[in-house]
């Protein structure tokens, strides 16, 4: 039943004649029982080719799309067909008895270009199918109903201008959404509706290529181009879309630069500053960027050393520059050429010709009215000093360079004081002075001019003049220091002492001498004589052998020094001469006049010596005796200053405990403390506490009592300090046998002291009494 069951045939019955059935081999491998595992081919079963269906039908019944058939039906109803998987119920329907298929609904292959479904044959009674499930397609077949698009259109594209025929331009591509396997619907031809004659596409490329040579942008630059792809392959029916594509021809340097005119006039002050621009010029490049970037150059030639020109870099002008100064009544015009041409040079298109242009400038140069102008950048006048007021010492001139020529003002530029020791002649422009001068003071004026015309005062010039103030021979010379020198005891005859030089307020010229010699009145003493080194210097010389202090200290000489300019001028200089005393290589000892009383051998250093140990031993002496009486007091009142009081001292030498009588219980009360009950003097604490309590005590209070209460007052006290503190009281007592060793009671002489007692005290004080025995004996 199995092998008859696989064996039946589901065969599809279509009325289309392409429509064809084709076999899938499939290997079913069928266990046998009571064999070992083995394979056993078995007979190959069929599955459903695809089926056809015509997309976008408009018809008024469901389309028809094939017929389905099983060999196990007979044709008596028994058999029963069903349908599903894509579009199964909703896109196809299947009659259950006769197996044909319709399509309810228009289909789209661009939408969905096929359908998988499955088919089956079912026994009607018992629900059982009769052949297996079996798969088939439904394809939908394409028909032209979709139009080239193009997907990145409109297109822009550039290709340089004078390109040659051919030149790649751009790529422009439509797409079909038609089925490019089956038939002509996807295949696209192109072709150019507008943009001939000047460009060319490949009708199955799309490439765009240029169609005319030397084609220029300065003529047009911007070209909108027209393109249609159909298909069908181009034929009549088939569906089409276009696309624009903007073509620009980009700039070549095919053009050279070219003044739109031959001569250029222009006028230009004679007051324009040196590197202004006096004026522009142009010439036309028809090309763009930096194709058209123009270079200014000067042809060299008569005029053009006087102007320079440059090129403005936004609007490729040549601007012209002034390099001098003009001057209309040197030169009145100026003629040269300049060149323009173009800094990056194409190649190709050097046949053509010079990429350059010339053209002539002329320039006519304006008559400006200009200030005066002073025959000199600068004067310099002399005058000598002391030169009378008003005299004339120099002039300064000015004149107007203008064709009308103005009378000319001058006049001092005053800024301060010192420009008043001048005066100027308005007219005439000559300096005079205005006061007496003094080289001295100032040795150089240093002021300005101004020079101004009569027919324009705002047209002014000025200029430095300085004047320097020659020297007169009015100061007489004079000995430069020193003017004291020293000669010793026991000098020799013409030995020179001192060297003088001399110093001249004037302003010396070169080569000025001065002269040395004693007064008149000198020259008779045979003390010291001048020697003239008649190089501006002389020597002091000794005339004498040997001086003594004893009889003069002191020699005056006058030395009369004289210059040796006009008028001759002199002066006479005293020298005071010290006599010293030397030790025999003339080494100065002593100048002094107390020297000389001091006793013959005994220098000055050994004096300070021996008064300096004189000094030391009084100081000496003061400081002993000090300390002495330091100690001695400190040794009386070392109990009553010491500010702590820790240690009680006690002068008194009693009985010792027979002695009931040496201390007052009284007295180591401390009455300040019980009244004014204040916290401990000798210790300031941290922190102020309240006082404590303390019960008063009775007069009559045992000592040992007393004592044991202030200790346990002051080891229950916070604030007491970590020692025991007692006052110290002067009290020695009485009826001691050596009674009181106070001074107070003490004997008025040492004499009416007896110390015999002393030798009864035991040996302890035997030494004590030797000494006090001695001195009684």
């Amino acid at each position: 039943l199995w092998v008859l069951f696989d064996g039946g045939l589901l065969t599809p019955l279509h009325p289309q004649p392409q429509q064809t059935l084709e076999a899938e081999p499939r290997e079913n491998v069928v266990p046998v029982p009571g064999r070992r595992s083995s394979a056993q081919r078995v007979k190959r079963g069929w599955v459903w080719n695809q089926f056809f269906v015509l997309e976008e039908y408009m018809g008024s019944e469901p389309q028809y799309v094939g017929k389905l058939h099983s060999d196990l039906d007979k044709g008596v109803g028994t058999v029963k067909y069903t349908l599903s998987g894509d579009g199964a119920g909703t896109v196809f329907t299947i009659d259950e008895t006769t197996g044909d298929i319709h399509a309810i609904r228009s289909l789209d292959r661009e939408e969905k270009p096929f359908y998988t479904l499955r088919a089956q044959a079912v026994d009607v009674d018992t629900k059982k199918p009769l052949e297996p499930e079996s798969e088939f397609i439904i394809k939908v077949q394409d028909i032209n109903d979709n139009e080239p698009k193009f997907l990145d259109g409109p297109y822009v594209a550039s290709v340089p201008e004078m390109s040659p025929v051919g030149a790649y331009v751009l790529q422009v591509k439509a797409t079909d959404a038609d089925d490019p396997t089956y038939g002509n619907s996807a295949r696209v031809v192109y072709s150019i509706l507008q943009g001939q004659p000047y460009f060319s596409i490949d009708p199955k490329t799309g490439v765009i290529r240029t169609a005319l040579p030397n084609m220029d942008r300065e003529v047009k630059e911007q070209y909108q181009v027209l393109i249609q792809a159909k298909d069908m392959g181009g034929q009549l029916g088939g569906l089409a879309g276009t696309t624009t594509v903007n073509i620009t021809l980009t700039d070549v340097n095919d053009n050279p630069p070219r003044f739109p005119k031959s001569i250029f006039h222009l006028k230009v002050p004679e007051s324009s500053h040196v590197g202004s621009a006096i004026g522009r010029i142009r010439a036309v490049d028809p090309d763009f960027g930096k194709n058209a970037e123009i270079e200014y150059n000067i042809v060299p030639g008569d005029g053009g050393n006087l102007f320079d020109i440059t090129t403005d870099e936004n609007t490729q002008e040549g601007v012209i520059k002034l390099k001098k100064p003009l001057d209309f009544e040197t030169k009145k015009a100026y003629t040269f050429k300049v060149e323009a041409s173009n800094l990056h040079l194409d190649h190709r298109f050097h046949s053509v010709g010079p990429f350059k242009d010339t053209a002539t400038v002329k320039i006519n140069v304006l008559d400006m009215d200009e200030p005066p102008v002073f025959s000199k950048p600068m004067y310099t006048m002399e005058v000598y000093e002391d030169t009378p007021v008003g005299t004339i010492i120099g002039a300064v001139t000015a004149q107007d360079l203008d064709a009308g020529s103005s009378s000319i003002r001058y006049f001092i530029d005053w800024k301060n004081d010192v420009d008043s020791y001048f005066t100027i002649d308005a007219t005439e422009g000559t300096i005079a002075t205005n006061g007496l001068l003094d080289r001295e003071s100032t040795a150089q004026y240093n002021f300005s001019i101004i020079a101004s015309k009569v027919s324009n005062p705002l047209l002014t010039s000025k200029v430095n003049v300085i004047i320097n103030v020659l020297d007169v021979n009015e100061f007489p010379p004079e000995i430069s220091v020193p003017y004291e020198t020293s000669v010793c005891e026991n000098a020799k005859p013409v030995l020179v002492i001192q060297t003088v030089t001399a110093a001249d307020k004037d302003l010396s010229p070169a080569g000025q001498r001065f002269s040395f010699r004693l007064s008149a009145e000198a020259s008779n003493k045979p003390n010291f004589t001048v020697h003239d080194y008649r190089n501006n210097t002389a020597g002091i010389e000794t005339r004498r052998n040997g001086y003594s202090r004893r009889q003069q200290e002191l020699y005056f000489l006058p030395i009369v020094i004289e210059d040796s300019s006009y008028p001759v001028q002199s002066s006479t200089n005293t020298m005071t001469i010290r006599v010293c005393r030397c030790d025999s290589d003339g080494t100065i000892l002593s100048c002094n006049v107390e020297a000389i009383f001091l006793p013959v051998g005994l220098s000055t250093g050994a004096l300070i010596a021996i008064l300096l140990c004189i000094v030391i031993l009084l100081v000496i002496v003061v400081l002993y005796v000090a300390l002495r009486r330091q100690k001695k007091k400190d040794t009386l009142m070392t109990s009553k200053e010491d500010i702590r009081d820790n240690v009680i001292h006690y002068d008194d030498e009693g009985g010792g405990e027979e002695d009931t009588q040496a201390f007052d219980i009284g007295a180591l009360r401390n009455p300040k403390v019980i009244e004014d009950n204040k916290i401990r003097r000798d210790i300031k604490p941290d922190t102020l506490r309240f006082p404590r309590q303390r019960p008063p005590v009775e007069d009559k209070t045992d000592i040992r009592d007393f004592i044991n209460q202030r200790l346990q007052e002051n080891d229950a006290d916070p604030t007491a300090p970590p020692y025991d503190s007692l006052a110290t009281y002067a009290y020695e007592g009485n009826g001691s046998v050596a009674e009181s060793l106070s001074s107070i009671d003490s004997l008025t002489t040492e004499a009416d002291q007896d110390y015999d007692y002393l030798n009864e005290w035991g040996p302890r004080f035997k030494i004590l009494a030797d000494m006090f025995g001695e001195e009684e004996s």
